[in-house]
């Protein structure tokens, strides 16, 4: 397939950390629409790959390109423009403690878009509709229980409509009601919004409940990718079906 049929593409992507070398020669590419679920042990640089594609982290070596662009050759000032394409959803939500969850959602309208007070309330209150939280707006970080932090930091990673979603262990600590609840909001924005996701997770049950695609990353590569639907065709003792069954610790 070429690039351009793809809305990212890591592309020999190398990093370290001083002598601990997380990727090697990376390559893994992503569909437009696509909720791309990477799997992989604690340590393998699943996070990573997420930082590194809005450069919040700074790859090494090789290319990522993101809509045609190649992200690791944009100067800061372009690379504003993609991050308010690509949302990113915290794994503890990275909200602001002194701000309201209002304050919280409009931060980032104030922040990339001319837009007038009235029109700020108007996309705070659609975007906590869509996460099931319409009556939350005056309430702080405080009150919020784990769940509905998750939720919050959703509104407000979708306040500026973007192309992309990353998710970074979005069900960690979650009790089993709101993994659900998370899960099926990744399938919304999928198909209400038209989102590309990719879901960093080590709940395989969420996993295997929001993916079209798995990629396990092992040994500093993408060892695999494979449908949902293909998953169960893997081969008993094959190092994807082991991991995803519980089988094998990484």
């Amino acid at each position: 397939m070429s690039e351009r049929e793809f809305i990212i593409r890591f592309e020999g992507v190398k990093k370290s950390f001083g002598r601990k070398t997380v990727f090697e020669d990376l390559t893994l590419d992503v569909r437009e629409g696509e909720n791309l679920v990477i799997v992989g042990g604690s340590g393998t640089g699943k996070s990573v790959l997420l930082k590194c594609l809005i450069r919040l982290m700074e790859p090494d070596d090789g290319r990522i390109v993101y809509e045609g662009r190649e992200v690791t050759a944009l100067d800061e000032t372009e690379m504003v423009q993609v991050r308010a394409e690509i949302a990113y959803v915290f794994q503890q939500a990275a909200l602001f403690d002194s701000m309201t969850v209002h304050e919280n959602i409009a931060y980032p309208l104030r922040a990339h878009l001319k837009l007038t007070e009235q029109e700020i309330d108007a996309k705070v209150r659609l975007n906590l509709e869509r996460v099931g939280l319409p009556d939350a707006a005056d309430l702080m970080p405080a009150e919020l229980s784990g769940g509905m932090r998750k939720r919050i930091g959703l509104a407000r990673a979708i306040a500026l409509e973007p192309h992309v979603i990353l998710w970074d262990e979005p069900t960690t600590g979650l009790d089993p009601s709101n993994t659900r609840r998370i899960s099926e909001l990744i399938l919304k924005m999928q198909r209400e919004l038209r989102v590309t996701s990719l879901v960093v997770t080590h709940d395989m049950t969420s996993a295997m409940l929001v993916a079209d695609r798995i990629a396990m990353v092992y040994e500093k590569r993408i060892h695999k990718v494979v449908s949902k639907a293909d998953v169960g065709n893997e081969p008993a003792g094959s190092l994807l079906r082991d991991f995803i069954e519980g089988n094998l610790a990484l």
